[in-house]
């Protein structure tokens, strides 16, 4: 099952859960209602920043190149668009099916505006913890001294090109001094030498005036 599904279906419960027991104690104790409400605001917009900072902890700590980490934004955007048309799916029947004031709005608002402050309530929270959560394991790596695959990659790809670039440096200064090159160890063909017209005796005036 996908991590959207599971994460919009667990929070659709716990909107259903914590609306539940907030219809049923504001009957009870109606002059503790704005208390109540005002706590199962925080319960919920709390377990949504939790479980977010948990998965930017565990992504972090399994790519530590923030190139390379999960989109957890889209995933986290699509379970609060789950977990808000199921809640106030799921508050509708239990207020129509049991004598508990979960909601007194239709259905259809359920699924719309109510539903879009549900998104807001787990989506905002979620974002939040996972970008905490990513900044914590990744200040906690760099303590540790954790050294991501990636930055080992480029340096040792760095390493190599400095070597290089030393070895044709002394390549270069070698040939220039005169002194031996090993760069390159093929070998040269040597060409006989070419004799002008005339053999020997036929050299070019310049050469005979020379010579003389």
């Amino acid at each position: 099952m996908n991590g959207w599904v599971v994460r919009g279906l667990g929070l659709a419960l716990v909107h259903v859960v914590v609306r539940t027991f907030l219809g049923a104690a504001v009957t009870q104790w109606p002059e503790q209602g704005s208390i109540m409400r005002w706590f199962s605001l925080a319960v919920v917009i709390l377990l949504a920043f939790a479980w977010g900072a948990l998965d930017g902890i565990r992504d972090r700590r399994a790519n530590p190149d923030p190139d390379d980490g999960a989109d957890l934004t889209m995933m986290w955007l699509k379970a609060a668009f789950v977990a808000g048309i199921l809640a106030g799916l799921a508050a509708w029947i239990v207020g129509l099916l049991f004598d508990i004031a979960v909601t007194s709005a239709g259905l259809f608002f359920e699924v719309t505006s109510g539903a879009a402050f549900t998104v807001l309530l787990v989506f905002i929270p979620s974002t939040v913890g996972v970008g905490l959560g990513r900044f914590v394991a990744g200040r906690d790596g760099r303590k540790s001294g954790a050294v991501a695959p990636a930055d080992d990659a480029d340096r040792e790809v760095e390493e190599e090109a400095a070597e290089n670039y030393a070895d044709s440096e002394w390549s270069y200064e070698h040939r220039e001094d005169g002194g031996d090159y090993d760069g390159d160890n093929t070998d040269t063909e040597v060409f006989s030498p070419v004799e002008t017209q005339g053999g020997n005796g036929g050299r070019s005036g310049g050469a005979h005036r020379a010579e003389q």
